[in-house]
């Protein structure tokens, strides 16, 4: 998968980083909210669709915060998956967000590097489905967006709620 990461502390972006590309990901920085705009402009203009499977934003940035940096990238491309990942309290950040009205995900910093792999990979999402007796492996051969695989749980989940009634 390919990521965007935009935070403005260069330890946490370097070990985000080696993280992730030790788990086969391609991992694109930006030290700023400006230039995260500016990178995920770039690699849209270039593939006219999710050029990216995550964007993941610290809040607070220089030149441009996350919340504001989100705005633009969903002005771009409402259908791109965000992810915040911040230190501030985390209800003062879900109002924030709410401004954003895009359904977007959120890890309160500290994390693990674990906490943010499996946020990234959907590990949670894919155990839900694999509690469902679904074939994890071949969805996951299929190749489908974050937002297909939270669309087939949702409807999972329906099918299974109607069947308990």
């Amino acid at each position: 998968m390919k990521i965007l990461l935009a935070d403005d502390e260069p330890d946490l972006l370097a070990q985000y980083t080696t993280m992730l590309e030790d788990r086969g990901h391609s991992v694109v920085t930006a030290s700023d909210g400006e230039l995260c705009v500016t990178a995920y402009a770039k690699e849209y203009a270039i593939s006219q669709e999710n050029p990216f499977g995550a964007v993941v934003l610290d809040y607070s940035m220089p030149n441009m915060n996350g919340l504001d940096a989100a705005k633009e990238i969903l002005a771009i491309n409402p259908s791109q998956r965000i992810i915040f990942a911040s230190a501030y309290v985390q209800e003062t950040l879900v109002d924030s967000i709410k401004n954003l009205k895009q359904i977007v995900e959120l890890l309160q910093k500290p994390f693990s590097l674990q906490d943010l792999i499996d946020t990234i990979e959907d590990k949670n999402i894919y155990d839900e489905l694999t509690k469902l007796n679904v074939d994890v492996q071949n969805l996951k051969d299929l190749n489908p967006t974050h937002a297909q695989i939270r669309d087939y749980l949702d409807a999972l989940r329906k099918i299974q709620k109607a069947k308990t009634f």
